[in-house]
């Protein structure tokens, strides 16, 4: 029998561990305290348990619904999500190290708002308590239609290979995990947003294992993750194994943000107008190759 959707946040968030309801709770200040400390040193923080067991259940239901929507694309790619070969750069520097990256992306606009997911994502209390954390003032729903909620699908044998993100921060839910493989793998603040940092990249792209940290994420944990700075990457996925899950809360600290036509259509082999349209008033944060 399928799962009743849920009706409020108690049936989606285990408020007793994360009391996100209650900011002036003091276990809600202990958690964010945590977290805060772990974003600080490590670029990354785990709210280990974070969805209820039978919520994951359901968010799980509703990714494989879905998943007929997926659009999967296996590409050649550096860390910076480019394609070609960069004759600016000895054929050894990161720009020009490419692997394989194969997976696929649920695009934001195949989720209807009344599906958990939909409701967890545009949860208040969800994005007040990442802000909290993050230490930020506020937080938005990504305005992108495409990227604003997402599940990141990697199917037995595929991987998404060494990349930083274009945003400063994601946050995630593991909501089904491999069988074998599919660890998430990050080298934390490998590089800054004045120092590209291309020494200890090379060094990680060949295989070096030098400040590179595992995670072991189960269902139901949120992941704070500081990806503009760190890179990271899912191991392949064994051959055997059942498909790997994750859905992706896309959250930003102004209103009305669109994602960046080039990358748009790497992940969902499309763009929108809205696409189009912003990336004539795009203006950028930082001088990073991307």
């Amino acid at each position: 029998m399928k799962p009743t959707p849920p009706v409020s946040l108690a049936d989606l968030v285990e408020l007793e561990a994360f009391p996100i309801h209650d900011p002036a709770s003091p276990r809600y200040t202990a958690v964010v305290d945590g977290a805060r400390s772990d974003l600080r040193a490590e670029g990354c923080a785990v709210l280990s348990g974070f969805v209820r067991a039978e919520a994951i259940e359901l968010l799980n239901e509703e990714v494989l619904e879905r998943k007929k929507a997926t659009h999967y694309s296996t590409q050649v790619i550096n860390p910076y999500f480019h394609t070609a070969v960069n004759p600016d750069y000895p054929s050894d520097h990161p720009v020009n190290t490419f692997l394989e990256r194969t997976s696929g992306f649920i695009p934001g606009d195949a989720w209807d708002q009344d599906s958990a997911t939909d409701m967890l994502f545009r949860s208040p209390e969800v994005a007040g308590f990442v802000a909290d954390c993050l230490e930020i003032p506020a937080l938005y729903c990504y305005d992108d239609p495409l990227a604003r909620l997402v599940t990141n699908v990697c199917d037995p044998g595929q991987q998404l290979t060494w990349h930083f993100d274009t945003n400063e921060f994601t946050v995630t839910v593991l909501v089904q995990p491999a069988d074998e493989g599919g660890m998430f793998e990050y080298a934390p603040n490998i590089r800054s947003a004045d120092n590209e940092g291309f020494d200890a990249i090379a060094e990680v792209l060949a295989g070096g294992r030098r400040g590179v940290r595992t995670l072991d994420l189960r269902p139901g944990d949120l992941q704070i993750f500081m990806g503009r700075f760190s890179m990271h990457r899912v191991t392949r996925v064994g051959e055997k194994s059942r498909p790997r899950h994750t859905t992706i809360l896309a959250y930003t600290p102004e209103p009305g943000v669109i994602g960046r036509v080039e990358r748009t259509r790497q992940l969902f082999g499309r763009v929108l107008p809205a696409h189009e349209h912003a990336e004539q008033e795009r203006v950028r944060a930082d001088a990073l190759l991307d």
